[in-house]
């Protein structure tokens, strides 16, 4: 078993639009990023206090984990957590394709260990998983965690890693107001019940339940973003009008409510944070508490809203 345990935040930093290369089509967020605004954004979220950053190598195929390792230069290595992971569908042919991926990761952050890494999808749960306990040994990973598996995988990892010694110590699905399978699926409860943290990402649907956008004022045309959102927008105005009423009355704005609402649920959410005034808004959801009668209409109106924002990538979790 790993000796410390892992420090989890309240909110993790999402860093998969910094894997845009801003060229339509390509992983394309339509958000403008420069090295210093995103330097800034690192500044203003270490300064808060939150300082688990994470990426995947196949946010960008790379160029997400450069950039993050650049901007995190200017930091002490113990004043930041780095969390990656290991795609299947991107594997390479050598005799460990994992160790290898870990490699090219560690080069790209520049860093010799990363503090939470995650098989990204469960294309093989008996295959892949093994491979994680040599890198545990080593020290190059400190912790462990699945990403997108449902119930009867996180099991079958676990099981696999605790012949071994260790377990799996993080489960990370999409978890938000309009996308609540893990939670259906009864995998928020298996890891409340098991000490597991439960990371949520698209908490803000990529901007969908921002406010921000609307039938009048869509996603920035030629993005995935707005391609995956823009049709439903009509739909989730019920929504986002009660998310700004419940900020406004807070002091708060719209996407701290979505935020906070992944909070109350016992999720650490992963945010995106391309903008350094993104962080405020994390610092306010996590001093928010909504009541549970809150709680009870925004899921029943996310309910009415009757959209699915499963990705292309995700399994169904109820099985």
């Amino acid at each position: 078993m790993t000796i410390d345990n892992l420090k989890t935040p309240a909110v993790a930093l999402g860093t998969w639009a910094w894997g845009d290369s801003g060229e339509t089509g390509n992983g394309y967020f339509g958000s403008s990023l420069t090295q210093a605004g995103l330097e800034e954004v690192a500044d203003k979220a270490h300064a808060a206090g939150f300082t688990l950053w994470d990426t995947a190598i196949v946010y960008g195929m790379g160029r997400s984990e450069t950039v993050l390792g650049e901007v995190l230069k200017r930091y002490a290595r113990s004043d930041y957590q780095l969390s990656t992971k290991f795609t299947p569908q991107a594997a390479g042919t050598g005799d460990d394709p994992v160790a290898d991926m870990l490699e090219q990761s560690l080069a790209r952050l520049g860093t010799d260990y990363i503090d939470l890494y995650w098989i990204h999808n469960p294309a093989d749960v008996a295959r892949w998983t093994p491979h994680l306990i040599p890198l545990l040994k080593s020290g190059k990973v400190k912790h462990v965690g699945v990403s997108n598996h449902n119930l009867s995988e996180i099991e079958l990892a676990n099981q696999i890693l605790g012949e071994a010694g260790f377990r799996v110590e993080a489960v990370q699905n999409h978890y938000s107001l309009l996308y609540r399978s893990s939670e259906d699926a009864g995998i928020l409860d298996h890891c409340r019940n098991h000490g597991i943290p439960f990371f949520g990402y698209m908490a803000l649907e990529q901007g969908a339940l921002s406010g921000k956008y609307s039938p009048e004022n869509p996603l920035p045309e030629g993005t995935n973003r707005a391609q995956a959102y823009n049709g439903m927008l009509p739909q989730l105005k019920g929504l986002t009008d009660k998310l700004a009423s419940i900020g406004q009355s807070r002091g708060a704005a719209t996407p701290d409510v979505a935020t906070a609402w992944a909070l109350a649920k016992g999720a650490t959410p992963i945010v995106g944070v391309t903008k350094s005034n993104y962080i405020d808004g994390l610092v306010r959801a996590t001093s928010m508490t909504l009541t549970s009668d809150e709680i009870a209409e925004l899921e029943a109106l996310a309910d009415a809203a009757n959209v699915n924002t499963r990705g292309w990538w995700e399994q169904e979790m109820v099985v």
